[in-house]
Formats: C-alpha cells, structure tokens, sequence
C-alpha cells in the first residue's frame, strides 16, 4: 500500500508537469466503443475514468434515489465475491475504485497498477457487471443513507437547496433530490437495485477516459472487457427543463442566527458561442474573492464571509446561481447589495482592465486543472461529454483571450436580469417577506 501511495504521488507529480499540454489519443475499442487516451509509461499506473450519461435523472417513477442508493452498493460485492470479499481483494491488488452518482452522470473512477492491470480491471468488471445488492449490504448502505438524509433535514444549506431546486425545476428529476427522501428510500428494494443498474449501464451513454502506463491497444481491450457486455441501450433520458424561475424571495422559518439564501436565474448552455463571455463577465461579478459581489457585500459591508455565483450549464437546463450567507438582520441587506450589483453588471458592463483581470486568472488557473492522472482522466471525459474537440485543452485560453470587452458587455445585457433573480432565503431573516415576488 504504501508503494502505491508513493506511485500516485509520483503520478501527481508528473501530472502537474505536463500541464495542459496533453497528447490526447482518439481510441476506437474493438468493439467500437470510444475513449480517449494521454500515455504516461514514466511510471507503471494507470488512471481510468468511465462515465454514464444520465445519473439520478434516470430514475424511475416512484422510485428516487433509487440509482443514488444503486451506485453505493457497486463495491458491497460482486461476482463470486460479497462485500468483505470485495475490499480485500481491492486491497490485495492496492486498487482504488471510486463510484459516484449527480444529476446527469454516474462515475467510475479506477486507479490500479501495470503489474496487477489484469486482475484490477477483472474486479472492477465485476463490480459494473455483476454486482450482488445482496440484502444485507442493501439494508446497511440504506440505513447510512436514511441518517444522511436526517442530517441534511437540519442543515439550512441543503434545505435552502432542495427548496431552490423544487421552485426552480417543478415536477422536473432536477426538482427532487436524487439522494431521495426518507419515505422513497425506505420502500426501495433489491428488485429496484438491479432496474436501477439496468437503468444506467448501457453501451449508448458511456465516456472513457484514461491516462497513464498502457497502450491504445492495451486500452482498447480493457474497455471492451468492462463495457462490450453491457446493454446496448439503458432507460430514456429525460426531456429537458421547463425552468419555474420569477424574481422575488422565498422565507423557509428555521431556528438560527445566521441565514442561508441561494440566489438563481436561467442561465446559458455550454454549447452556447458566447459561452466564454458569459464565463468571463460571471466571474467578474461573482467568481472569486475579488469579484464584484465579494468587494460589496464583503469587503464594503462586512455582511458575509463568502458570497458568490456561477454558472451551472446542466445537461437539461442551465441556471446562474449563487449563494450568501448573513446574521438574521443583515440578510435582507445583502440581498439587496446583490440585486444591486446584478443590475450594475447588466445596464454599465464590465471595464477594460476587470476583463484583463478574469482573462489573467481563468487561464493561468486552466493548467493547474490538470494535477494528476486521475484529474486528467476526468477532464478527458468531461470535455467528450460536453462535445468538445480533442484539441480543446491546446486552445481553450486561446478562446477565452479572443474575448472582447464589446463581447462581455453584451452578453451581460443578455445574461444578468436582475427582474428574475429568486433568492430562497433559510433562517429568521429580519425586514424580509415570507414570500416576496
């Protein structure tokens, strides 16, 4: 274990190197399916990324949080293996698997090492497919999942978000949360573990990724041993997002001396051209600690520790959204510095040297994006699934320094529409309506 840890430092390491300045190899399977590769023999691991289109969106009726709690259990036993069996084999081998499930993708994240490439990809085989959901294990990760979502019923921030989530997105998969509730997870049962899996894991939505010590040819063959037996085709995607979005404020009572408020609006989709002006005109007005809001409501007013936004381009709706934080009786006027800002941005635009400013930022942070395999690996999916081309990570500052102050200042005009800005705000805010339109 302790050579492994010290291989994926070295991993890092290198990483970190190299940069953005990755060869990116386009590689067609055996089988036809398509993954992109960065070689790396400097040292003998490899980082393999695997993503499936579609996440908690996919569930079905009645039946939320049913792929959340199904992608928990893909390491609580495969195969001819249960649980314990599972972990030690994983250990044995000094492996690492990673699953995780959002709203539009589920992740499988592999990290193993040349000498025991062939049994590492044999048990992560197992685990995407023939996992066993068998009842125990399906009992004990929904027991942890129940006390998660009893936390989350105490904390303002994802009552804030759930209650955001649910104006904005109505009747939408987006609307609920994808952990589920207490009462959809308690009635889920092993049959819907295995419609679930049946749901995701299907050849027409998959992306892979990789970067380290194998071959496209090497590759090639461990893709198709993973992926070529999955179903060809899994369950519908959802239709996209008929956005609930109207300027105003929503009060949720909760007993604290601080209150939570996400603020959001419809946004812009990243296949949009005047994405990077968006990006650019976003981050002068909410992207980092100099930003516009921050020197407002922060520096200016001493009103909050953070505040900020972002855009969030999601596969079925693209929403602006933010999030600020205040004593009870300073909320309301953070609120309004932020209203405040959200038109300044729209009617005056941004100046010359604030654009300079998010230009030198957002690209000397691009290259530090790339620190290590794993990241890498991730980076190679996440730009296929968003359809970007291959040479993208070349020429991506090269787009965001094309940008001109005419491009920002219009786009923001477009974007910013302060009329539609909802904040739901959590707490005992003091001079807010419970419900103000």
């Amino acid at each position: 274990m302790i050579r492994f840890a010290l291989l994926l430092t070295l991993g890092l390491f290198a990483a970190v190197a190299a940069r953005a300045e990755v060869n990116i190899q386009d590689v067609t399977t055996p089988s036809g399916i398509k993954a992109w590769l960065v070689e790396d023999h400097s040292i003998p691991f490899t980082a393999l990324e695997i993503r499936f289109r579609g996440g908690t969106s996919l569930d079905a009726p009645g039946k939320r949080g049913g792929i959340y709690l199904m992608t928990a259990l893909l390491e609580e036993g495969a195969g001819d293996l249960d649980a314990r069996a599972f972990a030690r084999t994983r250990e044995e081998l000094a492996a690492s698997y990673g699953y995780s499930v959002g709203d539009d993708d589920l992740s499988v994240s592999a990290r193993f090492l040349t000498e025991n490439r062939d049994q590492a990809v044999e048990l992560l085989r197992k685990s995407i497919n023939e996992p066993r959901f068998d009842q125990d294990a399906v009992d004990r990760v929904r027991g942890q999942v129940l006390s998660g979502l009893a936390s989350d019923a105490k904390d303002p921030d994802d009552i804030a978000s759930e209650a955001f989530a649910a104006q904005i997105f109505g009747d939408h998969p987006y609307g609920t949360p994808g952990k589920g509730t207490i009462d959809s997870v308690s009635a889920l049962t092993r049959d819907d573990m295995v419609a679930a899996h049946d749901a995701v894991f299907a050849r027409d939505r998959v992306y892979v990724g990789a970067v380290g010590d194998i071959t496209p040819e090497d590759l090639g063959r461990i893709v198709d041993e993973l992926l070529a037996d999955l179903p060809e085709t899994g369950a519908p995607m959802p239709g996209p997002a008929d956005l609930h979005v109207e300027g105003g404020t929503t009060v949720i009572p909760f007993d604290t001396p601080q209150s939570t408020a996400l603020f959001g609006q419809p946004g812009m989709q990243r296949d949009d051209p005047d994405f990077f002006a968006a990006m650019l005109a976003m981050h002068i007005l909410g992207g980092s600690g100099e930003s516009r809001l921050m020197q407002e409501v922060r520096v200016k007013r001493g009103l909050t520790y953070g505040v900020y936004g972002y855009l969030a381009p999601k596969d079925l709706a693209a929403i602006v959204v933010g999030r600020v934080a205040s004593a009870n009786d300073r909320i309301a006027e953070a609120i309004d510095v932020i209203r405040d800002e959200w038109a300044r941005i729209a009617e005056d635009g941004v100046t010359e040297d604030e654009l300079q400013d998010a230009k030198t930022y957002l690209t000397g942070a691009y290259p530090l994006r790339f620190k290590g395999n794993g990241r890498i690996a991730g980076i190679l999916v996440g730009m296929q699934m968003e359809g970007l081309p291959i040479d993208y990570a070349a020429t991506r500052n090269d787009k965001v320094n094309a940008v001109t102050l005419d491009d920002v200042n219009r786009v923001a005009a477009e974007l910013f529409r302060p009329e539609d800005l909802h904040f739901v705000v959590v707490g005992e805010p003091v001079g807010i309506d419970p419900d103000t339109n």
